[in-house]
């Protein structure tokens, strides 16, 4: 299943502080040995402000109370650093920790700035920048609490686009990895606003920022109670659709999973089967082949064979096997909603094809037990629209008279084109022959 674990191709458009979560799963699900994953952890923080963190990961890496003297020089640096960012920026911050003071703030930054610097001397443009440099360092800190409170703060007075920016970066990190889902979403809205009409120094600059964000944005689609909507919503897009295409194919996996599950958004299931046919000699996973095997090549018993190898890529996913505790027992809810409905995707496209089914092959196909598979379609035949019964003597599911099967829709809209083009052809012959006559 390590072949199919996508951390190497996410990593790289996220911030190194959103990779922490994924090899935390990665080491809980065991995919790698442990101490490949806390040498991964070292080389991330080596890039940070997390010293404490980083001495005891090597400890435990290392088996030893010991860490390297350079880890000690770091932990100096880092308080000394800190420590002279919050000098720099303490009146700022004093004004900023007053309610009543901060009450006096308006949307306009050139009033806010020019506020500050007729009333309090000693907030100027320097202690503002002291303000983004002192909110960076608390988030690389690991104190991301502190650090989105800073950066929003910041974002109301700084009069720099770019920095701004980078700022609301910042600030996305800090509430994805606070699990602030809701505040996360609005953040993320807000970015997606400032990336579409924003005008980027080349497009491929843009197209970048499109990336990252739809990266970091699988953290919170995949735990927002309304994120399985919102994911389909923004990657279905026209420009973030294509820049999936462009240089992000692994993404298909998380869109093509949201589709599976929300029965609500079937209707973009066309679209999503015509994008992995275009796209699967770039990419492929079980998640996407399922969806090949079952609406491309209509193969039942590669779409079984697939099913079960996405049980797996689904378990050993980060964004998509999160488990949930239900009384004693530990499950993974997506996992089962997607068995779930891949079943019924199987089953429907079957039926479309065959009119009297033999239930123990249709439950081989389903990786059921023959009365699991009988239970399954009863409740099933009941719950929709279906014409269908169980003939349980013979074992078999036979669909009702007034339902055509695939080879009688292709018959009957060959008649109906034999029909259009009879039409067509006698629209066009009358008149010549019409005009030929009067001449």
């Amino acid at each position: 299943m390590a072949n199919y674990d996508l951390t190497s191709r996410i990593a790289p458009h996220l911030d190194r502080h959103l990779v922490f979560p994924l090899l935390e799963f990665l080491q809980e699900r065991q995919l790698y040995d442990d101490d490949e994953i806390l040498k991964a952890k070292i080389e991330l923080l080596s890039q940070t402000n997390m010293v404490d963190y980083a001495m005891d990961i090597h400890k435990s890496l290392y088996h030893t109370d010991d860490v390297p003297q350079e880890m000690i020089e770091r932990r100096v640096e880092v308080v000394a650093r800190l420590k002279l960012l919050e000098e720099s920026a303490a009146p700022l911050i004093s004004f900023l920790q007053s309610a009543t003071l901060v009450q006096e703030l308006r949307a306009d930054k050139q009033y806010n700035i020019q506020m500050l610097h007729d009333r309090f001397q000693q907030i100027g443009p320097d202690q503002i920048e002291a303000l983004y440099q002192y909110a960076k360092f608390q988030f690389e800190c690991g104190n991301y609490s502190g650090a989105a409170d800073y950066l929003y703060q910041y974002r109301a007075l700084c009069t720099n686009s770019d920095r701004s920016l980078s700022a609301l970066w910042g600030k996305l990190a800090a509430e994805i990895l606070m699990q602030n889902w809701d505040v996360a979403l609005e953040e993320l809205n807000r970015l997606k606003e400032i990336i579409d009409s924003k005008n980027f120094a080349s497009p491929l600059n843009q197209l970048q920022n499109r990336i990252w964000l739809m990266h970091w944005s699988l953290f919170i689609f995949f735990n927002h109670e309304n994120g399985r909507n919102g994911i389909i919503d923004l990657f279905f897009q026209d420009r973030y659709l294509n820049a999936i295409q462009t240089n992000a194919h692994h993404l298909l996996r998380y869109v093509a999973t949201a589709v599976i599950v929300n029965k609500r958004r079937r209707n973009m299931l066309k679209e999503l089967i015509k994008v992995i046919q275009q796209e699967q000699h770039c990419y492929k996973d079980p998640v996407t082949e399922f969806l090949e095997c079952l609406y491309i090549n209509y193969d039942f018993e590669g779409a079984q064979k697939k099913l079960k190898e996405c049980e797996q890529v689904i378990l050993n996913d980060p964004f998509l096997g999160k488990h949930a505790e239900d009384g004693n027992f530990t499950t993974v809810p997506l996992r089962d909603e997607f068995l779930e409905n891949a079943r019924l995707f199987i089953f429907e496209t079957y039926c479309r094809i065959h009119q009297c089914i033999n239930i123990s092959m249709l439950a081989e196909k389903l990786n059921m037990n023959y009365d699991e598979a009988e239970m399954w379609i009863m409740n099933l035949v009941r719950s929709s629209k279906l014409e269908a019964k169980i003939d349980s003597d013979s074992g078999t599911l036979i669909m009702g008279t007034n339902h055509l099967n695939v080879h009688e829709q292709i018959i009957e809209s060959l008649k109906n084109l034999n029909m259009r083009t009879y039409v067509l052809a006698k629209n066009i012959v009358e008149p010549a022959q019409a005009t030929q006559t009067a001449r």
